[in-house]
């Protein structure tokens, strides 16, 4: 039965994962509330079987339009890192994995040794942003650079968080996931997924 529950979650998740353009975690919470779960002791899904749904999700509902977004998205993330390439940008995320729609945020990371720079060249460039910040392992915390652009949609805005880490954050971050995928790429990466067939 619990198992059943968690799958079904899973699927709950995703589809609001696809329609409202929520993150992972709080899809997954959501869920569990919605499906009556909330009060029990019942197991979340993984992210990897959220993953799993909402690509299926995707190939049953969104398969005509959610390529096309995908491709926005991506050449979106692919301007900004160029524009940011001194602070050795990762794209992570939705948009690097693939299941992004147009709600989706686009996610980067950027490396270096200063973590005031990334701020002062968006300063330097004009560009609005808003600070947040976001929990990391070990109970550290790292600054998000949100930066609001303009979407192919009209009226649209896309929301890029730029997470602002240390140099010595990248060697670590390199490691694949528990199916061995890499869960960020740079803009040479992001190039070559976005040549790909």
């Amino acid at each position: 039965m619990n198992s059943t529950l968690t799958a079904e979650i899973a699927a709950a998740a995703a589809r609001l994962i696809v329609e409202e353009g929520l993150e992972y975690g709080a899809a997954k919470r959501r869920a569990a509330r919605d499906l009556g779960a909330g009060r029990r002791s019942v197991s979340l899904p993984g992210n990897d079987e959220v993953e799993d749904e909402v690509r299926t999700y995707i190939g049953l509902f969104h398969a005509d339009s959610q390529p096309a977004e995908l491709a926005a998205l991506r050449a979106i993330a692919t301007r900004w890192m160029e524009r940011l390439a001194a602070f050795r940008p990762h794209l992570t995320g939705a948009v690097w994995r693939g299941t992004a729609t147009r709600l989706s945020d686009i996610h980067i990371e950027l490396y270096g040794d200063d973590s005031k720079a990334p701020e002062l060249a968006l300063i330097d460039m004009r560009v609005d942003y808003e600070v947040s910040t976001v929990d990391r392992a070990r109970g550290e915390s790292a600054s998000v650079l949100n930066v609001y652009v303009a979407g192919d949609a009209p009226q649209s805005r896309v929301r890029i968080a730029f997470t602002v880490l240390d140099y010595d954050d990248l060697r670590g971050a390199l490691r694949g996931d528990a199916r061995g995928r890499p869960q960020r790429g740079d803009v040479a990466a992001l190039r070559a997924l976005m040549a790909a067939p």
